[in-house]
């Protein structure tokens, strides 16, 4: 008798735990879709329950949590109204789109409470998987935890003319994956280290019925700070089609894919054989090296502490993020993985005319470096800073220096990038396509080549940052202009005969600037090298005579631009 109780028992644990590993708890959200050339977004307010009969309060877009997913077609021109009812100030950025300034929606376009924001443009971009979220400074990390995040799904004809699966719910599903830290009483909370739930789609432990044909998936990781090592639970091959900015030349067989923070990808999985069984999307975190928000130490130093971060059952660990449930295939299936996709055509790095170097480092260096700012070039951001002026149609190379002891992924607006190396080596074939982020390991240098095209505003800037949102809140970005010429610039310009800049060449430390007419101030002054890179820039507000030191600047030609109460001026000054 007692021999049965204790088989009995076994079967009821092990029955348990099979239900546990093959079937999860709640169904996967499908957000909404909204498609054609007019788009409303209402954002708003709400609760969700994340847990059954626990109201958590949220924020989302056209509803309580997320936002719908948004189908643009290539060369539509769409018209977008932004309804901000949150009570508090807020930004929507379309994050990977290729739009102008003024409609990117960073954190100079503010949208007031109660106001609507109407960016229109014409979708430029290749078919992929985009998305939209809050980028106000200092509170990006607070709107989007709270959950207002969503896909946008761009399709052109290169895609359609492909045997792909695209019906949207059925075999070509969104995966937002993001992790959340919650209180005692089932409320986000927010910044925090302690982020030890995952979900996808807003749903802890989800499932999803899938047909047994190819089945598409559009990840994004829409988390906070934490990267995901993307498998299936029998380490079966999956195919990568695309990544952040359009489908690759051909599907990528691999079976584990690195997503950090603002990275997108889609995968096609052959369910093909599997009617009845469930296969599991997975985080292989126990693989990650140290130094990734995600491992089971965040600093390459295993000495570091992030405050919250431990213990945490997701830190270093493998777990579930959702939970595939097999059925039968549907109507006109996909079943074959295709041989090729697209024609990819990187940059020749011949190209590039300008290089820009940039830096990551601690504010405060040792080993407690996890907890405090990080600085890119040794500042933090400044809304009043225009940290690089770039010419339209400027073929540029970027390098990533990341000298702090934790990976940052660094983001860029505008444009897409292709990555050109890591540490000299050629990137992995998963990051060969068109990218907006990258992963910089500790210690790590990356290149990327890109090209500023199509848009020039020198009123509203670009961001580059950390898509770290606590990093990017507290300061590690900065900001550049587009201009189709250092305003004002170019061979024929007309002087203002009220200024007089001199010596001219400049052989000493200093250069004049004076204002000959009576009563006349100097408000401003920006110093450009030949390639546009804003190099000094001052408010002076000065009346008669101003002294620029450019002991420091190196022999050239420059452009000094000088704003006065009267008018702007523009002078080639040389350097000597």
């Amino acid at each position: 008798m007692k021999k049965q109780l204790l088989q009995t028992a076994f079967l009821l644990v092990f029955g348990f735990m099979l239900s546990g590993a093959v079937h999860a708890q709640n169904q996967l959200l499908i957000p909404d879709t909204l498609s054609g050339t007019n788009f409303t977004l209402n954002l708003q307010n709400g609760q969700y329950q994340f847990y059954s009969g626990v109201n958590t309060t949220t924020m989302g877009a056209n509803g309580n949590i997320l936002g719908p997913t948004l189908i643009m077609k290539k060369g539509d021109f769409v018209d977008i109204k932004v309804k901000n009812q949150l009570g508090d100030t807020t930004t929507i950025h379309w994050h990977g789109m290729h739009v102008s300034a003024a409609n990117d929606g960073g954190p100079h376009t503010t949208i007031a409470p109660g106001a609507v924001w109407n960016p229109k443009f014409t979708v430029m971009d290749k078919a992929a998987t985009y998305w939209y979220h809050p980028h106000l400074h200092t509170h990006t990390n607070e709107q989007v935890s709270m959950g207002i995040a969503g896909l946008i799904i761009v399709r052109d004809n290169e895609e359609a003319a492909l045997n792909l699966p695209r019906t949207y719910g059925v075999d070509d599903f969104p995966l937002v994956i993001q992790t959340k830290d919650f209180d005692d009483n089932k409320q986000i909370v927010v910044p925090s280290n302690s982020d030890d739930v995952a979900m996808v789609n807003a749903t802890i432990d989800a499932y999803v019925d899938v047909p047994q044909q190819v089945v598409r998936f559009r990840l994004l990781n829409g988390s906070s700070q934490r990267v995901f090592n993307v498998g299936l639970s029998d380490n079966r091959t999956f195919y990568q089609i695309a990544s952040d900015g359009g489908l690759l030349s051909e599907p990528l067989s691999l079976t584990r894919l690195q997503l950090a923070p603002g990275e997108r990808a889609e995968i096609l999985i052959d369910f093909s054989g599997l009617q009845g069984k469930a296969v599991e999307l997975k985080s292989y975190a126990s693989e990650f090296p140290n130094g990734i928000y995600g491992a089971t130490n965040p600093g390459m130093n295993t000495s570091m502490v992030l405050n919250g971060y431990k213990p945490n059952p997701l830190n270093g660990s493998d777990f579930n993020l959702v939970s595939f449930r097999v059925g039968a295939t549907g109507s006109q299936p996909v079943t074959t993985i295709p041989a090729t996709l697209v024609n990819v055509s990187p940059i020749p790095e011949s190209d590039a005319t300008v290089t820009r170097d940039l830096t990551f480092s601690p504010q405060t260096r040792g080993m407690d470096q996890l907890n405090g700012k990080f600085l890119i070039n040794d500042v933090s951001f400044d809304m009043n800073v225009i940290n690089y002026t770039i010419q339209l149609n400027n073929v540029e190379i970027w390098t990533l220096e990341n000298n702090s002891a934790i990976a940052h992924p660094f983001h860029i607006h505008d444009v897409q990038f292709y990555i050109l190396d890591r540490d000299g080596n050629a990137p992995p074939a998963s990051e060969q396509g068109r990218k907006d982020v990258v992963l910089v390991k500790p210690q790590e240098t990356v290149r990327f080549i890109t090209v500023f095209e199509d848009f020039a505003d020198d009123t509203v800037p670009y961001m580059y940052h950390c898509h770290m949102l606590t990093h990017e809140d507290q300061g590690m970005m900065g900001q550049f202009n587009v201009v189709s010429r250092v305003t004002g610039v170019n061979d024929h310009f007309a002087e203002n005969t009220r200024l007089s800049v001199f010596p001219n060449p400049v052989q000493g430390d200093f250069l004049t600037v004076k204002a000959s007419s009576v009563g006349e101030t100097i408000l401003s002054y920006a110093l450009y090298s030949l390639t546009g890179e804003k190099l000094l820039q001052q408010k002076t507000n000065l009346t008669g005579e101003l002294k620029l030191n450019v002991s420091n600047i190196p022999e050239g030609l420059y452009f000094i631009k000088i704003q006065t109460t009267t008018g702007q001026d523009v002078r080639k000054i040389v350097i000597n």
